[in-house]
């Protein structure tokens, strides 16, 4: 199945990319997605297991969650300012 990430602030800078399509096997879930992007990305690893929200069509997901096809994946890490 094919999905589009859409990586967001440091994450963008970390993977120098502001989206990619992806493929993933069907029946994949969010926690898959994660491995996958750490895997390819290991600057992004940490984030990925500590701090980053992901939503899945604009709805926020949790690892367990199924990924349908077509989706559309925004992975943010925190936000912070002062």
């Amino acid at each position: 199945m094919k999905i589009t990430l859409l990586f967001f602030a440091t994450l963008r800078s970390l993977t120098g990319l502001k989206s990619l399509e992806v493929e993933l096997p069907p029946g994949s879930r969010v926690a898959d997605l994660k491995k996958w992007v750490a895997d390819r990305y290991p600057d992004v690893a940490p984030a990925l297991v500590e701090t980053v929200l992901i939503s899945v069509n604009r709805e926020y997901a949790e690892d367990g969650d199924p990924i349908p096809d077509g989706a559309e994946i925004a992975l943010f890490p925190p936000v912070s300012g002062g």
